[in-house]
C-alpha cells in the first residue's frame, strides 16, 4: 500500500482499505437500517397498545399488537446480530491489512529512521493505532446506518403525533453545538497525548525486558519499576482526560433531554387533562422521544470516538509519509560478482551523522580473496565502513565499488546478496535453530545443511539440545550460549555462500575455548572469499593479508602486522598497549 501522500485521512483509509469490502459494508448497513427502523415501529405500536387494548379493552386487538411487537423485536435482534458480525469481520480484516502494510513500509525505510524511533513507539503504531483506526469504522457506519435511521423514524412518529411537542423536546439541541465542538477538539488533543504515552509504555517495557540482566546486576529493579510507574501514571492522566471529553458529549445531550421532557410533560399533561390528547398518543410520543435520545447519545459518542480515531490516523499517516532515501537505481546494473573478482574500493568517502563527522575522505582497498582487517580506536569509523558497503547508510561524498561496479548502481537485493555478515551480537529469532539457519530458504538439500552444520561446529552441541536442530533458540537466542549463537550465525553465512564476508568483532565476547572453535569455523568460512574483519583484539588479525589502521575517519597507516610493528606508528602503540604485559 502506497503512502497516503496528500490525500485526506478519511479518503486514504477508504480508498486503500475499506473500499475492497464495499459489498459486505453495504449489506451490513442494510441490516443496520432495519435495526434502526424497528425503534420507530416500536414507538408507533405504543399508541394502539394503550388506546385499543388498555383503555378501550378491545380483546381482538391483543394478538395484532402483541404479534407486531414480537416481530419488531425479532427483526431487531437478527439484523443487529448480523450487522455486528459483518462489521467485526471488516474491522479485523482492515486492521490486519493496515498492520501488514505498515510493517512492510517500515521495513523499507532507512536504518537511520529506526535508530531515531524507539521500538515501543513502532509497536504501538502497528498494534494500537491500527486497531483504533480500523474499528472506528464499525462505530461510524453503525451511527450512519442504524442510529441515524432510528433517529429519523422516531422523529417521524413524534411529528405525526404533535409537532409542537417535538419542537419543545428538542428546543435545547442547538445550544449544544459550541460545547460539543470544544469537546471534540479536547478529545483529539488528549487522545493524541494518550497514544504517545502508550507508545512510551511500550518503549519502557522493551527496555526492561531487553535489559533485565543489566537491571538485576546493577540492582535497578526499584528504579526501573518506579520509572515505569511514572510512565503509566502519565498515560492514565492523558487517557482519563480523553475519556472525560468523550463522556462529556452524551452527558450534555442528557441534560438537554431532561429539559425537553420537562417542557413536554408540563405542556402535554395539560392537553391530556383537557381531553385534547389521548393517553396512547402521549405514551407513543413519550416512548419515541425517550428512544430518540439514545441514538442521539450514540451519535454524540461517535463524534468523540471519531476525534480519537483521527489522532491514530494522523500517527499512521505520518509513518506512511516517511520515505526511504536509499533506493535501488531506476536501471540497476547487472551484478554477477565472482569471489575472485570481488575487489572492494572506497575512494575519498565522507560521511557525517547530522553535525558529527564520521569519515573524512576515507580511501582503502580490500583485494579479492584476501583478508583485510580494520583496526583502530573506538569511534574511528570501522563499523560505518560495513554499513556503507551494504548501503545501510549513504556517504555524502565519494565512491564505493564492488568488483569495479559502483554499489549505488546496483539493485539493493543484488548488492546485499554479495555479503555475508557475522557480528559480535548476531540476532537470533525466537524460532528453532533450523529456522534461524535457513531463514526462510526452502532450496537447501539436507546433505548441504548437514555439511554446513559440521563446518560451523554446530554438530558439536546439537546432541545436548532436547530436540536437536528443531530445538527453540528462545527470545533473542537466549536458550543458547554466546559461542553457540555465533556458530549459528556462521552457518547462516556458509549457506549464503557470498563472495564477501564481513566479520564485526565476531569472537570478542567469547571465552577462550569458544573463541578457538568459532575462529576455526571463521577461517574455513573466509577461504576463497574477500574478507573484511573489524577487531579490537589484535591477536585475531595478526595473520591478515592487510591491516588498515583507522583514526578519526581516515586511514592512518596500512600494511602487514610485521610491517606496522616495524613502523612504530599507531598500530604498534595499540599492540604494545595490549601485549606489553606479555598477555
Amino acid at each position: 500500500m502506497a503512502a497516503p501522500a496528500k490525500q485526506g485521512l478519511v479518503a486514504w483509509l477508504w480508498q486503500g482499505y475499506l473500499k475492497r469490502h464495499l459489498p459486505v459494508i453495504l449489506f451490513a448497513m442494510a441490516l443496520m437500517t432495519v435495526e434502526g427502523a424497528m425503534l420507530g415501529l416500536l414507538s408507533f405500536m405504543i399508541k394502539p397498545m394503550f388506546d385499543d387494548v388498555f383503555v378501550s379493552g378491545n380483546e381482538g386487538a391483543i394478538p395484532l399488537v402483541a404479534g407486531g411487537i414480537f416481530a419488531i423485536f425479532t427483526a431487531r435482534a437478527l439484523s443487529g446480530f448480523g450487522q455486528r458480525v459483518l462489521m467485526a469481520r471488516v474491522g479485523q480484516k482492515v486492521s490486519a491489512a493496515l498492520q501488514h502494510d505498515l510493517v512492510g513500509h517500515m521495513l523499507g525505510l532507512d536504518s537511520l529512521w529506526f535508530q531515531k524511533t524507539p521500538p515501543g513507539n513502532l509497536i504501538e503504531r502497528v498494534r494500537g493505532d491500527t486497531l483504533v483506526a480500523s474499528t472506528i469504522w464499525s462505530t461510524v457506519l453503525a451511527a450512519a446506518g442504524r442510529d441515524l435511521v432510528a433517529l429519523i423514524s422516531l422523529f417521524v412518529v413524534a411529528l405525526s403525533i404533535d409537532w409542537v411537542w417535538t419542537l419543545i423536546a428538542v428546543a435545547g439541541v442547538p445550544v449544544l453545538l459550541l460545547p460539543i465542538m470544544g469537546l471534540q477538539r479536547l478529545v483529539r488533543r488528549t487522545t493524541r497525548a494518550a497514544r504517545a504515552a502508550a507508545a512510551l509504555i511500550s518503549t519502557r517495557l522493551d527496555e526492561i525486558f531487553h535489559g533485565v540482566t543489566t537491571i538485576k546486576l546493577n540492582r535497578l529493579e526499584k528504579h526501573e519499576n518506579d520509572r515505569f510507574g511514572r510512565t503509566v501514571e502519565g498515560f492514565v492522566r492523558a487517557q482519563i482526560r480523553s475519556e472525560a471529553g468523550q463522556a462529556g458529549i452524551p452527558a450534555l445531550m442528557d441534560i438537554v433531554a431532561a429539559v425537553g421532557f420537562l417542557g413536554v410533560l408540563y405542556y402535554g399533561g395539560l392537553q391530556i387533562i383537557g381531553g385534547e390528547k389521548t393517553v396512547g398518543e402521549f405514551m407513543s410520543f413519550f416512548t419515541a422521544m425517550a428512544l430518540v435520545f439514545e441514538p442521539l447519545r450514540k451519535l454524540g459518542n461517535v463524534t468523540g470516538a471519531w476525534q480519537a480515531a483521527l489522532a491514530s490516523l494522523e500517527r499512521l499517516h505520518a509513518v506512511f509519509e516517511e520515505q526511504p532515501t536509499i533506493l535501488s537505481p531506476a536501471r540497476p546494473r547487472d551484478l554477477s560478482c565472482a569471489p575472485e573478482a570481488a575487489d572492494i574500493q572506497l575512494e575519498n568517502v565522507h560521511l557525517a551523522y547530522e553535525d558529527t563527522a564520521v569519515l573524512n575522505g576515507l580511501s582503502l582497498t580490500a583485494k579479492a580473496g584476501q583478508m583485510t582487517a580494520l583496526v583502530g580506536p573506538s569511534g574511528a569509523g570501522k563499523s560505518t565502513v560495513f554499513n556503507l558497503l551494504t548501503r545501510l547508510v549513504e556517504p555524502q561524498q565519494g565512491q564505493i565499488t564492488l568488483g569495479g561496479t559502483p554499489i549505488d548502481q546496483m539493485a539493493l537485493p543484488d548488492l546485499r546478496s554479495n555479503f555475508a555478515v557475522v557480528s559480535q551480537d548476531s540476532h537470533l529469532f525466537d524460532e528453532t535453530l533450523r529456522d534461524n539457519i535457513l531463514l526462510g530458504r526452502t532450496d537447501i538439500p539436507e546433505d548441504r545443511l548437514q555439511e554446513v552444520l559440521q563446518a560451523a561446529h554446530i554438530t558439536d552441541f546439537l546432541p545436548g539440545l532436547p530436540n536437536g536442530l528443531d530445538s527453540p533458540a528462545g527470545p533473542r537466542g537466549g536458550n543458547l550460549s554466546g559461542g553457540q549463537r555465533q556458530r549459528v550465525a556462521i552457518a547462516r553465512a556458509l549457506l549464503r555462500d557470498a563472495p564477501v564476508l564481513l566479520l564485526d568483532e565476531a569472537t570478542s565476547a567469547l571465552d577462550a575455548k569458544s573463541e578457538q572453535v568459532v575462529q576455526e569455523a571463521l577461517e574455513r568460512l573466509s577461504k576463497t572469499r574477500t574478507t573484511l574483519v573489524i577487531a579490537h583484539r589484535l591477536s585475531t588479525v595478526r595473520n591478515a593479508d592487510r591491516i588498515v589502521v583507522m583514526d578519526k575517519g581516515q586511514v592512518a597507516e596500512q600494511g602487514t602486522h610485521d610491517e606496522l610493528i616495524a613502523r612504530g606508528g599507531l598500530y604498534s602503540g595499540l599492540y604494545q598497549l595490549q601485549f606489553a604485559s606479555g598477555a
